[in-house]
Parts: C-alpha cells; structure tokens; sequence
C-alpha cells in the first residue's frame, strides 16, 4: 500500500519525466538574479550593495520576472549532483530505462560543467552571488555543489562500476586539500566555501570533510586522516550546549536554522561511517535531539529558523527525509515524516506535481526552482523511500 510519501514522489517524479533529459534539468534558482545583463553588464553591477539587493529582490520576490530581466534557465551542478544521486538509486531500484538514460545524461553534463585549472574536480554555481560574507563570480568552484556532484558520481559508480566516474569523484579531494583556505583554531580548523574566501560556515567545512572520509573509505591514504579529523573537531568545538550550531562565525552568521542544522548532521553521520573522531557520536546525537525537537510543529509544519517559523521554505521537509536516512532515525520518525509530507503535499506541492518554493503567513511563493525545490525534495524522497 503507497504512503503520501510515495504518491508525492510519483506526481514529482511524472512531472520530470515528461521533459527530456535536456530540458528537464534546466532551471531558474532562487540566485540567479545577477545572471541578468540588465545589471552584469551595466555600472550597477560594479556595486556590492546593489548586487546584493538585486539579488535578494529576485530571491524574495513572489513573482518570476527572470524572463523579463533576461535572465535564462541553466545547468546548475548541485542540482545535477542531486538528481544524480537519485537517478541512480532509481535505477538500481526499479532498473528503468528511463532512469538509466538520466543518470547518462547527467554524467556527460557534469563532466562538461567541470572548472578546469585545478588540482582535482571541481564544480561551482552558474550565476554570480552576491551573498553578505563574498562575492563570488560565474563559475568559481564551491564546496557546496562540488560536495553534491562527488556523491551523486559515488552513487553513480555503485551502479555503473565505471572506473573513469570513479577516478574523476575521488580528485575532489586534491581539490580540497589543494586550494581551499583554513581557518585554525588550536589544533583543528575549518574549510572554506572557496578558494576565493576565508569564510567559516560550518555546513561548507562539514561538506569538505565528508568528502575526505569518503575518499578515504575507497583509498585509504592514511594522509587524509589527519585533516578529517581536526576539521570535524573544529566544528564538533562549536557546537553549543544544546545541540545546535549557528551557521558560521561571523556576527551576521548568528542565527540558527533548520536546514543548515540537518546538513550538519547529515554529513557528520556520513563521517562517522568511515572515520572515528572523538565525541562525534556524542555531538550527533545531541544535535539531532535539538533539530528534532526545535524545528517541526505538531501540525507538520517545518520551521525555517530556531525562534521563527516563517518562512516555509521547501527545503526543510527535504532536508529532514536525508536526515533521517544518514541517521538511520527513519523508523522510529514515521509518524513525523507522515505529517511533514501530507502538510508538503497539500500545500506545496502543484497540481503539475513540481513544488513551491516558500510559503508566508499571507502568500505563497509558487516559483519553480530546480535546484532549491525539485532537485532536493526528488533528493530527499527517493532516499527515504528507496535507499538501502
């Protein structure tokens, strides 16, 4: 008998099948604003604050004037990462045609989204963002998607056994190693989100250091150990009493939110397959306590800040399904999932079957991102309604 997690799956899943590959992967994302000539190609464009706005003006903005900005839909690597990793658990699952033909297609094209000039593969966004902490242009390679192209290539390898997807995954570690900055602290250190920064967000560093363990679980060069280590120390240090963490270090880095809070933990878990680190299940286990009993109401509502329900954003009830997978809380959470997901269905979900971006107290946000919303909840779900 389908739960709604599986008829929700299925309306987002018929909803991509019915593009081609080619198509079905091109999206808007919630910033891309600056990929506009209106303001990449004119004196505004040369204005910190002004990018910012813009692109927090698009971002924010119920309505979808991309087209009208000229902005155009693209290739965004995480989102190719994402898809996949799901793609290939499909196939593996179901063995589709279909299925086999995206996860082909998503291969070829992140191959050809690679940044070259570095040491190891590496990925970045494909728009230029303005964020508070840096700006960072088209293309500069980033810890985030490179982190959901590395696992969507592994997920890949488990099915294909293709040695080139593998040998191209396992670079992202010289890449890793190679160019992104640290920032010390004692005897550990975080990562930074690029080699352009010398930002602390704690997700980015956790993301760098999953892909060093898993790296190591193939090679085990013994080398990696020592960078994993101080670099999941560094983080498990700043975690707070309670569990949570904010999400970086800077002033303006302060709050503390839902999603950031479950890519911490998704990704410490991972880390805990392959490496033992001192208090790392102590800290996981303190940390999931603290989201899961900080970040859902009763009704199956996902609260997007610690103190702060709205926004709604779609992200969350993805996020929570990953959670729960890499923590292996899936059953002991059912009755959780089943509201999140009924509440995500009735509410968020489109008739077409793809999904909102963001809910308000007085509207709804019902722009179709690819990455932001359908990569990550078609993500989210296939994991945990297919993942071994």
């Amino acid at each position: 008998m389908k739960t709604i997690a599986h008829t929700t799956f299925d309306r987002l899943y018929a909803y991509l099948s019915r593009q081609p590959p080619e198509k079905r992967f091109l999206g808007y994302d919630p910033f891309d604003g600056l990929n506009s000539p209106l303001i990449a190609k004119t004196i505004f464009g040369r204005s910190r604050f002004i990018r910012l706005a813009w692109v927090q003006f698009f971002k924010k903005s119920p309505v979808n004037l991309r087209r009208l900005a000229l902005v155009k839909p693209g290739y965004n690597p995480q989102a190719l990462g994402l898809f996949l990793s799901a793609y290939s658990l499909l196939y593996k699952k179901f063995g589709r045609q279909g299925d086999l033909q995206a996860v082909k297609f998503l291969i070829e094209k992140i191959k050809a989204t690679k940044i070259s000039g570095y040491a190891g593969a590496c990925w970045g966004y494909n728009f230029n963002w303005q964020a508070r902490a840096f700006y960072q242009p088209r293309n500069t390679p980033m810890i985030v998607p490179t982190t959901a192209v590395f696992n969507g290539l592994l997920a890949a390898y488990a099915l294909t056994k293709d040695q080139e997807v593998l040998a191209l995954a396992l670079s992202v570690a010289d890449f890793i190693t190679t160019h992104l900055n640290r920032s010390y602290a004692a005897d550990s250190f975080a990562f930074s989100y690029s080699p352009a920064d010398h930002s602390v967000i704690y997700n980015a560093s956790l993301m760098a250091s999953q892909v060093l363990a898993s790296v190591y679980h193939h090679t085990q060069e013994q080398k990696l150990l020592a960078d994993i280590e101080a670099s999941v120390k560094f983080c498990l240090n700043h975690q707070h009493p309670d569990g949570h963490w904010t999400y970086g270090t800077k002033p303006y880095h302060q709050w503390i939110d839902n999603f950031h809070t479950g890519y911490n933990l998704e990704n410490l878990a991972k880390i805990a397959r392959y490496v033992a680190v001192p208090g790392l299940q102590e800290a996981i286990a303190r940390g999931f306590d603290y989201y899961i009993t900080t970040f859902f109401t009763a009704d199956g509502r996902c609260k997007y800040y610690a103190g702060k329900t709205y926004p709604l954003d779609i992200n969350n009830p993805a996020q929570l399904l990953a959670t729960l997978v890499a923590l292996d809380q899936k059953t002991a959470h059912q009755a959780l999932v089943g509201r999140v997901i009924s509440r995500t269905n009735k509410t968020m979900q489109d008739h077409k079957g793809y999904f909102y971006y963001q809910q308000h107290p007085y509207y709804t946000n019902k722009i179709n991102y690819l990455r932001w919303s359908q990569a990550w909840m078609f993500y989210g779900l296939s994991q945990y309604l297919f993942a071994e």
